[in-house]
């Protein structure tokens, strides 16, 4: 029976960015699946009382510096040579996750990997809704009617539920994975989850 791994997803992060390709190849791996959940990590941090890493470890000395180091061994490992820091960072995705949201779930994956590269490649300003229309209409998506259903009360209120039950069950940041219930943090979890699924 083929293995589900639940992604919960935001856009603004670079950790998000960074783990998809090496999550859909250990996907292909072990002939699992990918169920992504889109939640919104500025509520989440709101309701944990997390912050994003540069801003709460900022005091603590070489805490930072040893961060990049490791991130930059992720990408080397991972050949993540196209990656760039956007410079709108940290940049406001409720748009985006509500667009994710009105989508059917077998739509969300093409919907992140057209969203990816424009944001954390060639480092588009997707809060500019002319930029972000220009993206979906390439993409072949109907932007008008994606940013009709942004305003949708069901998709709002979609969203606020989804990012809840992701703190209620233990998630605190992004990327977080669930295996079998079992909860993993973080771009630097893909060795354990490989062993769990090879389990």
């Amino acid at each position: 029976m083929s293995k589900t791994i639940e992604l919960i997803f935001d856009f603004v992060s670079p950790n998000a960015y960074m783990i998809w390709q090496p999550l859909k190849d250990l996907v292909a791996k072990h002939g699992a699946t990918i169920a992504i959940t889109p939640a919104y990590l500025g509520g989440m941090h709101k309701l944990t009382g997390n912050a994003p890493p540069f801003v709460r470890d900022a005091e603590v000395k070489g805490k930072n510096e040893y961060a990049m180091i490791e991130m930059n061994r992720f990408i080397a490992k991972h050949r993540l040579t196209k990656f760039q820091m956007n410079p709108k960072f940290p940049f406001n995705t409720i748009t985006l996750l509500r667009m994710l949201v009105a989508l059917e779930p077998d739509q969300r994956a093409p919907f992140i990997e057209l969203l990816l590269p424009p944001i954390w490649e060639q480092q588009m300003d997707v809060t500019d809704p002319e930029t972000l229309g220009k993206i979906l209409q390439d993409g072949g998506l109907d932007a008008q009617g994606l940013f009709a259903q942004t305003q949708d009360p069901a998709v709002k209120q979609a969203l606020m539920d989804n990012t809840d039950q992701a703190v209620a069950r233990g998630a605190f940041g992004i990327p977080t994975m669930f295996v079998d219930g079992e909860i993993y943090f973080g771009k630097e979890r893909l060795g354990q989850i490989d062993e769990q699924l090879a389990g």
